[in-house]
């Protein structure tokens, strides 16, 4: 394990544990071998959103809800979620426009917005507070939950969340010629070309960008995605949904003082664990230490030899790690 050396000073009061000290749990976790298909997904209304859910079954009176990123769907979820399964039921959500969530007319795709569905559908399960875990784009949402609706959660996790970062480097791209789709003269061309590319290729694209290590991902998994890539192809809510949140993301970035995700963050006092890819291409891992000083009660935990969706690269580890939280958040010693 690699983590990143940053500490906060220690204040008058207390002394916070130092931020790069993750407890990992001991506990038994479940087989991961053969490879687990996608736990079945259902349209559920809850809370007065209509969202495509895969529930993993769990104890009752605990529930994890997890949140995707910008692309994603609730099939991300699918080991992490099993391994958690003997202590949790979870909730794993398409948020609105993505994976099978039809969004409502006038759905704005600002982190906002998002983020006000997945208050509403937690509220809706009336469950008590969850444990809240998001990965990118859905990090960021699951932050600005956290920070409105903080009696709504009960730990929080953030995977290689989409905290500013403005780099122009088209390396971050699944494509890296989706950087000159709206240049004129050669956008339309190149339009006409991504949208050419298969299922399959536009799969495969998605995970050399948030993989390390392709090896890691099993060719069962990229028979699945393919298949979900190509039945959302005929969704005509899919594309506009996947540009409005991007340009979202980008929205959010920009913003300044209360607005800006920095001070988000600071407002948040939950239980955090902050896990982030040492090889993370989309969000840099400088933006790592940074995030974990500004939440209160945060620990960093960096992985190496891994990218930008560790739930999903390192799935073992990371449920060690979000169990460590949440076994430290019950006994109020993180």
């Amino acid at each position: 394990m690699v983590t990143t050396s940053t500490t906060r000073p220690a204040t008058a009061t207390a002394v916070r544990p130092a931020v790069t000290h993750v407890p990992l749990s001991t506990a038994p976790l479940p087989a991961l071998e053969p490879v687990l298909p996608p736990w079945p997904g259902v349209v559920e209304d809850v809370g007065g959103v209509s969202l495509n859910v895969r529930r993993t079954p769990g104890p009752d009176g605990t529930v994890a809800v997890y949140v995707h990123g910008l692309g994603g769907s609730s099939s991300n979820w699918t080991d992490l979620a099993a391994l958690l399964a003997p202590t949790a039921s979870g909730r794993a959500i398409d948020l609105p426009g993505f994976g099978f969530s039809e969004p409502a007319p006038g759905f704005d795709f600002s982190l906002d917005e998002h983020a006000e569905v997945v208050a509403r559908y937690i509220e809706g399960l009336d469950a008590g507070p969850v444990h809240l875990v998001g990965n990118s784009m859905g990090g960021a949402i699951v932050l600005l939950v956290a920070a409105a609706r903080p009696e709504l959660v009960r730990t929080l996790t953030l995977i290689s969340p989409a905290m500013p970062d403005r780099r122009p480097d088209p390396r971050r791209l699944s494509d890296p010629i989706m950087a000159l789709a709206y240049l004129p003269v050669i956008g339309a061309r190149v339009r006409r070309r991504l949208a050419s590319a298969t299922a399959r290729e536009r799969a495969a694209q998605v995970i050399k960008l948030c993989f390390y290590d392709l090896a890691k991902f099993p060719e069962q998994r990229l028979d699945e995605l393919t298949e979900e890539h190509g039945a959302r192809a005929a969704l005509a809510w899919a594309a506009p949904a996947m540009a409005r949140s991007t340009f979202g993301i980008f929205r959010r970035w920009t913003a300044v003082g209360d607005a800006s995700l920095w001070s988000v963050a600071a407002r948040v006092s939950i239980p955090t664990l902050v896990v982030w890819g040492l090889h993370d291409r989309v969000i840099s891992v400088r933006r790592a230490p940074r995030t974990a000083r500004l939440l209160r009660h945060a620990r960093l935990l960096v992985l190496p030899r891994t990218g930008h969706v560790a739930q999903m690269e390192r799935p073992n580890v990371v449920a060690r790690a979000v169990l460590g939280l949440w076994e430290a958040a019950e006994k109020g010693t993180w």
